[in-house]
């Protein structure tokens, strides 16, 4: 008896759901858009040519020779143009690094908007120069550091769009919590529709139940579409089991829907219900490495964000997908997602309510 009212709320459940465009196209175009112009922009293939525009007044001298040469061996592929052209592509403020020479003097000119973009063109440059230094008075090349270009895994190689879909998998599930269960359960309420279906013989539970499923069976798809498109735009696969990767998704959309609930039970109409969630949202976007590392933030802030709920879940999710790593390996991660679902979930339970 239950099966059937269960089964006869999740299929009504996701008719409705699919009759939404809105909702369909942030939780199943949206990360597709995402992933093919970031990955396109920043790199969508493992091309990682160095392009460096050098401003040159005069005609090249053995020292201009010897340095373009030193920076070809160093990968580097050098644009000379004349002082007016280049002071014109560096006012537009996209260029990170200017090479320019005056005399016999050269200078590396950096945008300071851009600096972490600059830093390792310059030092690419700077070790050019120390070469054609070093060759020109008979000191032979400098050693460098042997470069292993690999996953924090170690099992492959890999383009941005690599790191930046499992991103966009948890990101997904934290949007499918907070927006489209949160903002939905209060709209409901302020409708009167869960009080008419408290006046009804239909379970709570199964209720709850039926729309949880039907959450977890969008994400999925739209997890399968989305990689599909990595696949074909970007020859990027996930690397480990798919139960795993599937577990995790289960995981993260349960402590996110608790998350869902437990905002819009303090909140009394959908305008409140949104601020909550953007709230709540936004910071976990940006704190939780979702599309850039945050290696470069202070210390203190990447501790913190490892304890957040989302940062964990993508560590596991790039880990299985893009290492092939098994979940018993995810502990640490595992554990943080799962005391936060227990938390979230317990108060959630205990916070909702039909009026």
């Amino acid at each position: 008896m239950h099966a059937r009212i269960f089964v006869s709320q999740f299929v009504m459940g996701l008719t409705l759901y699919c009759r939404n465009p809105a909702a369909l196209f942030w939780i199943v175009a949206f990360p597709v858009a995402m992933l093919v112009a970031l990955g396109t922009v920043f790199g969508g293939t493992a091309d990682r040519t160095v392009h460096l525009l050098w401003s040159q007044s005069s005609d090249q001298s053995g020292d201009d020779i010897a340095l373009k040469q030193a920076l070809k061996e160093l990968g580097i592929t050098v644009d000379t143009v004349t002082p007016d052209l280049a002071g014109i592509r560096w006012k537009n403020g996209k260029l990170p690094v200017l090479l320019e020479k005056q005399g016999q003097e050269y200078t590396l000119k950096v945008n300071s908007y851009l600096a972490g973009q600059a830093m390792p063109v310059t030092a690419l440059v700077q070790q050019g120069f120390l070469m054609v230094q070093a060759r020109a008075v008979g000191a032979g090349d400098l050693r460098r550091i042997p470069e292993a270009m690999e996953s924090p895994g170690g099992h492959r190689d890999g383009p941005y769009a690599a790191y930046l879909l499992p991103g966009l998998l948890g990101l997904n599930l934290l949007m499918m919590g907070v927006f489209s269960i949160g903002m939905v359960d209060v709209d409901l309420r302020v409708k009167g529709v869960y009080k008419r279906l408290a006046t009804t013989p239909l379970p709570r539970s199964i209720y709850l139940a039926a729309q949880m499923c039907v959450r977890l069976f969008v994400v999925i798809v739209a997890a399968i579409v989305l990689m599909s498109v990595g696949a074909g735009l970007f020859g990027i696969y996930n690397q480990g089991s798919y139960l795993d990767l599937f577990a995790l998704i289960f995981l993260g959309t349960a402590c996110f829907a608790s998350l869902g609930y437990l905002l819009a039970s303090f909140a009394s109409t959908v305008e409140i219900s949104n601020g909550l969630a953007n709230l709540v949202f936004l910071p976990l976007m940006m704190l939780s490495g979702v599309y850039f590392s945050l290696d470069s933030a202070p210390l203190w802030l990447q501790k913190t964000s490892d304890l957040l709920p989302l940062a964990p879940l993508l560590t596991a999710l790039r880990a299985v997908f893009n290492d092939g790593a098994s979940l018993t390996a995810q502990g640490p991660s595992i554990l943080i997602i799962g005391i936060w679902t227990v938390i979230l979930f317990v108060l959630a339970t205990r916070r909702f309510k039909w009026i």
